[in-house]
């Protein structure tokens, strides 16, 4: 078993980016990474799987992105080396955008039918091989050495099958995520056999049907964002696009997934991370103070936090604050 090629889905039209994803791919909006430069969310998704060892990229977009987003690219990466001629930061930064943009396929989904839908949309790129899965509006910061998609590549390597990651989760942000129960290995305390998976479910379902021995009180095994799934995916995903067998309209991923832990083997890792969700309500701002605090700059950072909380509180507390203006 070998996982050279990763599937990142970004058909999206980020509603809860709007107005600034009506101009620009929600996947092409900026973010500090934790090197301190200036990158697209693709970018720095892509780099995740491309230093945890995968070869081959391939992006689900809408119709008629990919020549925008190649156009964008090719921009950054001439912008970079006219402004900054001869600067050594800014030529391996273009080099490496021009690198990541010649290695970058697309395929498109032609019609928003779901996640399900635009995974199989990548299924003639995958082929016969496992691959890694990572969705186009998270981003994933490592607690060790490996990179997040390192650690459930190796496991995946290691026991020869489906790996999804998963994060301990709060009762109160369930309804967001696809959250399983399983039994944890005997020899992996972080590694779970999956046995049911339930898509964003209410506390009520979760309690009755998803408990893991084990877990903190109130807290469940939610997905992470990121899998490494065997080619079986695409035979269960064929049967649902067949079937036309669909949630309000949408083909889901997670009935393929159900019916994969029924078929083979099917682990879930408690990754040695967090994901960040850049598609709920303040996703980005979190995603954006996530990388500050965990790069080259987090000292600043902190300082700079603590100095406006700082600021804040005094402005509550000055007097006649919060007070109405006098119409006199």
């Amino acid at each position: 078993m070998q996982v050279r090629k990763a599937v990142i889905t970004a058909a999206g039209r980020g509603a809860r980016q709007y107005p600034a994803s009506d101009t620009v791919q929600k996947a092409m909006l900026p973010l500090v990474d934790r090197d301190g430069l200036t990158k697209p969310l693709l970018q720095i998704i892509a780099e995740e799987a491309l230093e945890s060892g995968i070869e081959e990229l391939c992006v689900v977009s809408s119709p008629g992105d990919e020549a925008r987003y190649r156009q964008q690219f090719r921009t950054i990466a001439e912008h970079l080396r006219s402004a900054f001629r001869s600067v050594a930061w800014a030529e391996e930064q273009a080099r490496r955008v021009a690198e990541l943009e010649s290695r970058l396929r697309f395929v498109e989904q032609e019609e928003p039918e779901g996640y399900g839908h635009a995974v199989w949309c990548a299924r003639s790129f995958v082929g016969d091989e496992p691959f890694l899965l990572l969705l186009g509006d998270h981003l994933y910061i490592s607690r060790e050495p490996r990179r997040c998609a390192r650690q459930l590549i190796d496991l995946a390597l290691e026991e020869q099958c489906a790996v999804s990651a998963v994060q301990a989760t709060r009762e109160h942000l369930i309804h967001q995520y696809g959250t399983l129960t399983g039994r944890r290995l005997h020899d992996r305390p972080d590694a779970y056999q999956i046995d049911e998976i339930i898509e964003k479910p209410n506390p009520t379902l979760a309690e009755l049907r998803l408990q893991v021995p084990g877990l903190r009180a109130g807290y469940y095994l939610c997905f992470f964002g990121m899998h490494v799934l065997t080619p079986t995916i695409f035979e269960l995903l064929d049967d649902l696009v067949r079937r036309g067998e669909s949630e309000g309209g949408q083909i889901q991923l997670t009935p393929a997934l159900n019916a994969l832990a029924a078929r083979e083997s099917y682990l879930a890792l408690e990754t040695l991370g967090t994901r960040h969700n850049l598609g709920v309500r303040l996703g980005y701002v979190e995603a954006q103070v996530a990388l500050a605090l965990n790069g080259d700059d987090r000292e600043r950072m902190l300082a700079l936090l603590v100095e406006s909380v700082a600021r804040f509180q005094q402005g509550l507390t000055a007097p006649g604050a919060g007070e109405a203006a006098s119409p006199l």
